[in-house]
């Protein structure tokens, strides 16, 4: 059906579409035997998709990026349509309405979307009340924090560490988010000495949450695709330093390269979708060389296909991420993607998605 709601969705404001299907996602969270049957549908439940990655399981490596459930309010919908793991937020310690609208705009010839939105959410209390009244998914839920606009880079840790500490109890991993162009001056917290005093800071109170809570969550870094190669050398070697868990590759990019829409092309944001794919993927690909296969990645940028998917697995992403691909193809993308796996893995003699993890990287 999908095909002929995109027709829909596409004539109206992409933020207004975005908003009438949170509403419908939160409908189907009423209807529990509608959300079964879906999810009996597009489940794809096969052992070489599942895997262990930062000590949590999860039945399929294709998950749903950050961006899409705001507020943290649809993810039990979200969890019925056949992803392995969800990711909420980026999530800030106050509420804030984001840029000014229009901040969304889709790129139909180019199967991207560039966006502007500038981290709106209701703020972590208001998740809180989420994550303690509605249904827990048995599949892993991410928690992507950011800090406020307004909270000046040098305080820019209490904002991630506040968001940690009311969190930690519902999220099984955490998401660093330094890498959005949206938020003023926030990419400048990727320059090395900014990065590593954020990072110990996240980390220490990681380590009174544990003592706290008495079980370790994982803590993820979201970088940007625009950073030099100099740039990605040095963080990746904080991450070492600091003993990050893993790192998500890639956010959008600011890049205009090689973009065929003349509408919408100039306008100023986050650039997501297909002119992403391979430049997320080679981003995928030094990490792993570099860390030497031991720093689990997340792999996200114009992931439209199993083929896409695989290519970021092969090149050293465990798990993988969709957001703007779904857009474009609607839901059923991800079941058509694990399907693709299996025959993939299948096919080149891999007996699980671990198995096939940077064999295209030599180290």
């Amino acid at each position: 059906m999908y095909p002929i709601m995109k027709k829909i969705l596409f004539r109206m404001d992409p933020e207004v579409a975005h908003e009438w299907t949170i509403r419908s996602l939160q409908l189907l969270q009423q209807m529990p035997f509608l959300a079964k049957s879906i999810q009996q549908k597009w489940e794809v439940r096969h052992p070489s998709l599942s895997s262990q990655v930062a000590q949590h399981s999860f039945p399929n490596p294709v998950g749903l990026a950050a961006g899409f459930d705001k507020h943290a309010n649809v993810y039990p919908a979200l969890a019925h349509l056949g992803f392995g793991f969800v990711e909420v937020g980026t999530l800030t310690p106050r509420p804030q309405s984001g840029n000014a609208r229009p901040r969304l705009f889709r790129l139909p010839e180019d199967q991207a979307i560039i966006n502007r939105m500038g981290f709106n959410n209701h703020g972590v209390e208001d998740a809180v009340h989420s994550f303690q009244t509605l249904p827990r998914p048995t599949i892993p839920i991410g928690i992507n924090l950011g800090k406020n606009k307004d909270t000046p880079n040098e305080q820019a840790s209490q904002d991630y560490t506040i968001g940690l500490q009311t969190l930690y109890p519902y999220g099984d991993y955490f998401v660093i988010n330094i890498s959005s162009p949206n938020t003023q001056g926030l990419r400048d917290l990727q320059e090395a000495k900014a990065l590593e005093k954020l990072l110990t800071d996240i980390l220490q109170t990681r380590d009174r949450c544990i003592q706290s809570h008495q079980v370790k969550k994982p803590i993820f870094l979201k970088i940007a695709p625009d950073l030099t190669e100099e740039q990605l050398i040095e963080i990746m070697e904080i991450v070492l330093h600091t003993k990050m868990d893993g790192m998500i590759a890639t956010n959008t990019t600011l890049s205009r390269e090689g973009l065929l829409n003349q509408v919408s092309s100039h306008e100023t944001g986050g650039l997501s979708g297909r002119p992403l794919t391979s430049r997320s993927t080679r981003w995928i690909a030094e990490i792993y060389r570099f860390t030497q296969g031991k720093v689990p990645i997340i792999g996200v940028g114009g992931i439209f296909t199993a083929e896409d998917a695989y290519a970021k697995i092969r090149a050293g992403a465990s798990l993988v991420q969709v957001y703007t691909g779904m857009i474009y193809q609607g839901p059923a993308v991800v079941k058509q993607i694990n399907q693709g796996l299996v025959k993939l893995l299948k096919r080149d003699g891999f007996a699980s998605v671990q198995d096939a993890v940077g064999v295209d990287v030599s180290i």
